[in-house]
């Protein structure tokens, strides 16, 4: 680890001094929906100054539905994108040179819901008659739970992001993030429904990829580094530190975000160690592994989601994620 990132590690969670030495580095980033407690230690670390801290001037750039900000890196408009694996690896069959730097959800937040008690395992969902599934996930992760769990296709009914037809038919699952649609049902449906991680069931993604274009991390490795590792900094005083300004930010990008959402959304994250579990444990955050990627994109291709002979090693870089940068942080605020 290097000193710069050691000072970075051990400062105090709050109040981190920018640096003096010369002009910040603007840098934005930017990420896949609208404001929320899922884009916390990004909040974080631009709040309590550890990305000033290691010179970089971090604007964060929300995305939403009529945000294409994925395009917006590869027109060079931004600097970061929040991705996903799948997004990744069809850009290196486009021939488009992204390239994916870390990893700040070791899990995959997707889930698939069911009503309570209805079925008695994982392994019962699939004989339900209807899933509501959207079209981006019938073309990607329903593909594996086809292969691996026995769905059926022609149970699957176009998802809508409306919680009403699963909430009305008990012989049904919908699918959504961990973080998210189980708390809009129980505001819609006044129940809780049962709730399944497929990370949890074999699911091998990672999610909320940090993304640059291949150019940035030749041109700005640097920039690079300190982004991704004051990133994994803001993520571990997120989830064990004072994350009150970053909340604070968070609505204020977001002013329909309520308390109540974004408390909900940060246990869920907490509780299923969507970030800090799995290599983050012993690597850190944002931290990823070829072996994962060959997994996963092993997945993909015997899905017939990306061509079998597809070169999965230029989707990432292992050079900026594994320096283990939160690890004293982790270890501090966790009182080992």
């Amino acid at each position: 680890m290097s000193l710069r990132t050691l000072a970075l590690a051990l400062a105090p969670a709050a109040g981190l001094a920018a640096g003096t030495a010369g002009a910040q580095t603007a840098v934005i980033f930017g990420t896949n929906w609208v404001a929320q407690a899922e884009h916390g230690g990004y909040y974080q670390a631009l709040a309590d100054g550890t990305y000033a801290a290691c010179g970089l001037d971090v604007t964060i750039l929300p995305g939403g539905p009529q945000v294409n900000n994925r395009a917006l890196l590869v027109a060079g408009r931004i600097d970061f994108y929040m991705g996903g694996p799948v997004g990744v690896l069809s850009a290196v069959q486009e021939g488009i040179p992204m390239v994916a730097v870390a990893a700040d959800f070791q899990k995959d937040p997707q889930i698939l819901m069911t009503h309570p008690g209805r079925v008695a395992s994982f392994a019962e969902v699939s004989g339900l008659p209807q899933y509501f599934i959207g079209d981006e996930g019938f073309v990607t992760y329903f593909r594996w739970l086809e292969a691996a769990h026995g769905f059926d296709p022609a149970r699957r009914v176009p998802y809508t992001f409306n919680p009403a037809p699963f909430v009305a038919n008990p012989d049904s699952a919908q699918q959504g993030y961990v973080t998210s649609e189980p708390f809009a049902v129980q505001r819609a449906g006044g129940f809780m429904p049962d709730v399944w991680l497929l990370a949890d069931q074999g699911y091998p993604a990672y999610s909320q990829l940090i993304v640059a274009m291949k150019e940035t991390l030749e041109r700005r490795p640097e920039v690079v580094r300190c982004f991704v590792e004051a990133t994994s900094i803001g993520w571990a005083n997120f989830l064990h530190g004072d994350n009150s300004a970053a909340l604070a930010a968070i609505r204020r990008d977001n002013p329909d975000m309520t308390a109540e959402q974004l408390a909900n959304s940060l246990d869920a994250i907490r509780r299923n160690g969507l970030v800090d579990s799995g290599d983050a444990a012993t690597l850190g955050i944002g931290a990823m592994t070829a072996l994962r990627w060959e997994a996963f994109a092993g997945l993909m291709a015997a899905t017939g989601v990306i061509p079998p002979d597809l070169d999965h090693s230029r989707a990432y870089s292992l050079g900026f994620a594994l320096s283990g940068a939160s690890l004293p942080v982790l270890a501090r605020l966790r009182g080992n």
